[in-house]
């Protein structure tokens, strides 16, 4: 299909028994997986944590707990000891405003709590994570002859915020709010060295700078309107009377009920780019069993991608998402993401022709 690069997960709990404990089988697994890849002329870039934890590190709190940095460092330098002389792109943590709200805050995902500063700690606690694996991975590759200088960064889940009504003072700055927490806060506090979270002492990390590239995950534009006094619940809300259905100008919706929005992505670029740094996007792409509008999101994301760079903008790559159809986590196997279908019973695969135009785009460089 013509793909030059492939974004793939270390699983944490597959790999480490505990703390102390390496399942050398497991690392070989990789290995194996990765030296394929190179030989296919098709560059891996490694997650290390998505989403899904070992039980012996939940056990002792999961990111609440105040030493998680340091399990996570010791997993991260074991990565680069194992595979580091094929890898040169590694993805630290993906998406962790989205676990810590959803598991922490919504109680949607595990562990299923309502708590803010638990939420908050979590991201305090895997800013501290990343900004000391940063520095050790580095710090192991400069010692280690043969691994490769790494190139590290964050899978960054990021949202187009629009007020719900522009007439609303309040609706705008709850929707500038949600915009600030959520799609500046890690990566300034990492480029920064300090934490740049509410409620949180604004202390320092170990390092300024520590994130080579940003991962961007877009998928979707949200409403925002705010009905409470502004000094309660200053994020607002998206429910259903600012849904993309209220709004005649907004796109269809997605399986998931996401609405499709690709200029979001040109908006998000070009504010992002104020930090300076290259940009990937490491995720992009819908839940349809409809492949025409698959094929159509394809085009019209990679438009607002030229866009950006025509501007000058540092994008670098672009990854949709996914290859084959996913296990959606609380919607289980019945969103269908995939360049290429899977009968799940059968475990047949079928290449869409939405993977076709794809694959003429990457072969042709022409949109």
């Amino acid at each position: 299909m013509g793909h030059n690069t492939h974004r793939l997960g270390i699983e944490w709990s597959r790999v480490a028994k505990d703390e102390k404990t390496w399942n050398e089988s497991e690392w070989t697994h990789y290995k194996n997986v990765i030296n394929e890849l190179i030989a296919l002329n098709i560059k891996p870039i490694v997650t290390l944590n998505h989403f899904t934890i070992p039980v012996w590190f939940m056990n002792k709190g999961g990111w609440l707990d105040k030493n998680s940095c340091e399990y996570f460092t010791q997993f991260a330098v074991k990565s680069m000891e194992k595979l580091g002389d094929k890898v040169e792109y590694w993805i630290t943590i993906n998406e962790p405003n989205i676990l810590a709200i959803l598991g922490y805050y919504f109680g949607q995902w595990p562990p299923f709590k309502h708590n803010f500063n638990d939420t908050l700690t979590v991201l305090k606690n895997m800013l501290k994570a990343h900004a000391l694996a940063y520095k050790m991975m580095n710090e192991f590759a400069k010692n280690n002859s043969g691994t490769l200088s790494p190139k590290i960064g964050i899978a960054k889940a990021v949202t187009a915020f629009h007020p719900c009504s522009l007439f609303s003072f309040k609706d705008r700055l709850a929707a500038h709010s949600r915009n600030i927490f959520h799609n500046h806060s890690f990566i300034k506090s990492l480029v920064k060295g300090k934490i740049f979270l509410p409620r949180i002492k604004q202390e320092k990390l170990i390092q300024k700078n520590t994130i080579d590239f940003i991962g961007l995950n877009y998928y979707f534009r949200q409403f925002i309107r705010h009905k409470k006094h502004c000094t309660k619940n200053h994020f607002g809300e998206v429910g259903e009377v600012c849904s993309p259905e209220h709004h005649p100008k907004a796109g269809k919706t997605t399986d998931m009920g996401w609405e499709i929005y690709p200029a979001g992505l040109y908006e998000i670029l070009k504010e992002l780019s104020v930090y300076k740094k290259p940009m990937i996007i490491t995720e992009n792409g819908l839940a349809t069993k409809d492949d025409t509008l698959r094929r159509n999101y394809i085009h019209n994301h990679l438009i607002q991608i030229r866009k950006a760079i025509k501007r000058g903008i540092p994008v670098k790559g672009y990854l949709h998402w996914s290859l084959l159809d996913n296990f959606e986590w609380a919607e289980g196997f019945s969103k269908r993401f995939g360049l290429i279908g899977v009968d799940y019973l059968t475990q047949k695969r079928v290449v869409k022709d939405s993977a076709k135009y794809y694959e003429f785009l990457i072969r042709t460089r022409k949109i």
